[in-house]
């Protein structure tokens, strides 16, 4: 199945002229907000301007932006994105830092599930345990205000946030 920046980047191929930036959006489906910021992060090259300041981007930003996307789709960071182009750019071969991304990001998916199932169990024991006792009074509803779960998704989510911040 081809990509629509795939597609895009097939069909004007032989593509001579400079695209302005509207151009590129249409074409790649990226918003010109988005090629805005992807060029002041350092992931697009700075394209060539007109005297008036328009920019005048070469076909192959349509080939790059595809290849973020794809990262993308991968679970990359914008900041892995750019490491990944950076190294190519160097003159090395990024393949073995790429490996290495995907090797922790298995890794990360691997303790969220574990995470996900601790939740999960925990809080099938919970209803098991509503379900016995019916309804509880309480300033609201006595279940939520009784429960004393010790893990929650959005406790383990943040958590994770902060494990990989401090990395």
């Amino acid at each position: 199945m081809k990509s629509a920046l795939g597609a895009g980047r097939e069909k004007h191929a032989g593509l001579d002229k400079s695209l302005k930036i509207g151009e590129v959006s249409k074409l790649s489906g990226v918003g010109v907000e988005a090629l805005r910021f992807y060029e002041r992060s350092g992931l697009l090259g700075r394209p060539a301007r007109t005297t008036s300041g328009y920019r005048m981007y070469d076909s192959e930003v349509l080939e790059r932006l595809d290849f973020i996307r794809r990262a993308q789709v991968l679970g990359f960071s914008l900041d892995e994105i750019k490491q990944v182009i950076t190294e190519r750019h160097a003159g090395h071969s990024p393949c073995a830092e790429v490996r290495e991304i995907v090797r922790r990001r298995l890794q990360e998916l691997d303790e969220r599930m574990r995470e996900m199932k601790r939740y999960r169990n925990e809080l099938a024991a919970a209803l098991d345990e509503w379900d016995e006792s019916g309804d509880v009074e309480g300033h609201i509803c006595g279940l939520i205000e009784g429960t004393d779960l010790e893990h929650g998704i959005e406790r383990e989510r943040l958590a994770g946030k902060k494990r990989r911040a401090s990395k």
